[in-house]
């Protein structure tokens, strides 16, 4: 049961070397780790834990040390760079975190954490009433096979539209980088896009785009995994201490968010301008936040529906994704803060 997003195609060549490697870790766990973490996420206001973490110094603080970090556009290059042992742990959607699980054999990654629910949308031209008048029309995702692409297809699907992954079908879907869709809906070389906060607010606000579609209103309560943090495996085993402060760094950035929501923003906007040289207008960063729920819980039924979604557009194989969490070590994180467990049912 093979799945078929294209992107790992290559990766999973370097997962296949870095597995063979990891059974002589077992046991070599250390509880004085001086290891630095690298930690993978995007510049988007899904991964603001991230984002607030490092501003703020949680991440060091926890760590011992500041974490070194890499940031993507897409889950598909994340969990790429998994694979090849270029990162140890990343924030990343449901999609690909299925996807590094099953091209495995359920070997290479765990989720250990939620970290984000909500803030996906289809913004499209202020023309476009309907699903219908989407037909013939070219609407981008981040990247074939993510978490908004599969979200976009299958939503096209229930609508009687047929989508294929060389951007044929009914609606021609065209992955690209994010920022490279701000400019493309502007200049009008594209017609809509399902994408993730803050390019959904922007696409409304800078270039008078229209939200056909709140993916929150597509699912029960509101409530849908946008983001989860993932590690490798290999790394969990070998440094299982290192692990936990990272969830308890996962865990006081996001009640720092809750908390403080102006202060969030601030460190969230300072640490988007640093990584990408712009950072969000005020509106843009106030809507933004408004979208998007911040939580260690990683609403497991919402990502075993986000499979499901996969297989229906044919992206995906028939998955078993059984062992695909460990939260144990975020059980313990919150049990010691007085905070009820969370659940992969």
């Amino acid at each position: 049961m093979q799945p078929r997003f294209a992107a790992f195609g290559l990766a999973i060549l370097a997962g296949t070397g870095l597995l063979t490697a990891c059974g002589s870790d077992k046991g070599n766990a250390s509880s004085s780790d001086d290891t630095v973490v690298r930690l993978g996420f995007f510049p988007n206001i899904t991964h603001a834990t991230a984002l607030v973490g490092v501003q703020k110094g949680i991440f060091a603080k926890h760590l011992g040390k500041a974490p070194k970090t890499l940031t993507f556009n897409a889950g598909p290059a994340a969990t790429e760079a998994v694979f090849s042992g270029a990162v140890d742990a990343t924030y990343v959607g449901p999609n690909p975190a299925i996807n590094a699980f099953v091209k495995s054999h359920g070997q290479a990654i765990k989720i250990i954490s939620g970290a984000a629910s909500g803030g996906a949308a289809l913004i499209v031209k202020p023309s476009i009433k309907s699903a219908a008048d989407l037909r013939g029309k070219k609407i981008a995702t981040p990247q074939l096979g993510n978490t908004q692409d599969v979200a976009l297809r299958y939503w096209l699907k229930q609508q009687g539209l047929k989508t294929d992954k060389a951007g044929g079908g009914d609606v021609h879907v065209v992955p690209q980088d994010n920022s490279q869709t701000l400019q493309a809906f502007a200049q009008g070389q594209i017609d809509g896009a399902w994408v993730p906060e803050p390019y959904a607010s922007r696409l409304v606000l800078e270039s008078k785009g229209k939200k056909l579609v709140d993916e929150a209103s597509l699912w029960p309560g509101g409530k849908f995994v946008i983001t989860n943090l993932i590690v490798r495996t290999e790394f969990l085993k070998k440094h299982p201490a290192l692990v936990k402060k990272l969830l308890e760094a996962q865990v006081e950035a996001t009640d720092y968010i809750n908390s403080d929501k102006a202060g969030a923003e601030q460190a969230a906007n300072t640490e988007l301008g640093s990584l990408t040289g712009k950072p969000l207008k005020q509106a843009a960063l106030d809507a933004t936040f408004k979208n998007v729920t911040f939580t260690s819980d990683p609403i497991a039924s919402s990502l075993k529906a986000s499979a499901q979604h996969a297989e229906a557009v044919g992206l995906l194989d028939h998955v078993d994704l059984k062992g695909i969490y460990d939260l144990g070590p975020l059980n313990e994180v919150l049990k010691a803060k007085g905070r009820p467990a969370v659940s992969e049912s």
